[in-house]
């Protein structure tokens, strides 16, 4: 009991933030208000739009503290994450399961409350299969990050339906969009920090011996898939030439960075795969919201 007492007066706010992974929380963030926008539609009301998205952002950062909890033995074997505020020790492990508990039945009831069950229950199926089968299956199966992607990709959808009550074509579209686009993201990552998810048992592609070729080439083909799926909103009469144009001119750029990963295979090409998916990603959100068949966007107003 004083040991945890002394754990607990070791963390600091920012190790609690940490809990949430933010960077993740912050791209949750954007595509969760991106669909809820485009639910709504013209003159939507902003105000719940981005209370929408703050609970599924609180949702989802109840996912990262779960994840976290159940592979803080792992993560004291990985440099990149042995600093973690639960493998170093400045926060409990049995104080992080209360926090994340509380952010999950706080951020899901009020999705029931606020914007019905639909919403809540989608919700609360993409934390346990981010938790509850995609964490544990790291240490099974390299079809871990299949199955990650699926709640990674949830996002926009949760936005959507919030504010519709069902999905629409807009939600599945960009629900593709952010399923793909992680494949070139998680493999450039994996490949960097091969060595130490082998350490740790992870079962990641290109930490097993001689797939290290075929990760790369894996991130290159989800990308050079990624050019049909962002069209998809414009062959269906959804988008316009600022969508169209501009996302595939994104795409293109992603599938050149991800192309150099596959001849090459070295870190710089890693990293700039790494580089052109964050700029990708958000850029690709924001043409929605400026397209102005769209409907919903500044260029609209």
């Amino acid at each position: 009991m004083r040991t945890g007492a002394l754990v607990a007066e070791r963390a600091s706010a920012s190790d609690w933030i940490a809990l949430l992974k933010p960077r993740i929380a912050l791209m949750v963030a954007l595509s969760a208000f991106v669909g809820g926008l485009l639910a709504a539609g013209p003159g939507a009301d902003l105000v719940r739009v981005v209370e929408a998205a703050v609970w599924i952002t609180l949702t989802a950062g109840a996912a990262s503290v779960f994840n976290q909890v159940i592979e803080r033995d792992t993560d004291r074997l990985m440099v990149r994450t042995a600093n973690r505020p639960l493998p170093a020790g400045r926060i409990a492990t049995r104080d992080a399961i209360f926090y994340g508990t509380g952010l999950a039945v706080a951020s899901i009831a009020a999705l029931a409350w606020r914007f019905g069950l639909l919403a809540a229950l989608l919700a609360l199926a993409t934390l346990f299969a981010y938790a509850a089968v995609y964490t544990p299956l790291k240490r099974v199966s390299t079809l871990n990050t299949v199955v990650g992607a699926i709640p990674g990709a949830a996002p926009p959808l949760l936005g959507y339906v919030a504010l519709a009550g069902g999905t629409g074509r807009w939600a599945w579209a960009l629900f593709a969009v952010v399923f793909v686009w992680q494949f070139p993201h998680f493999m450039a990552i994996a490949w960097l920090h091969r060595a130490d998810y082998a350490r740790a048992g992870m079962q990641m592609l290109p930490a097993l011996p001689g797939c290290e070729k075929v990760a790369a080439r894996t991130g290159l083909v989800h990308a050079l898939v990624l050019l049909p799926v962002v069209l998809l909103p414009g062959a269906w009469g959804d988008a316009g030439v600022v969508y169209t144009l501009g996302a595939f001119a994104l795409t293109l750029l992603y599938v050149a960075a991800a192309a150099r990963f596959a001849w090459r295979e070295d870190a710089p090409s890693a990293r700039l795969v790494l580089f052109a998916s964050l700029v990708h990603l958000p850029l690709v959100l924001a043409l929605v919201l400026l397209d102005p068949v769209v409907g919903v966007g500044i260029l609209s107003r």
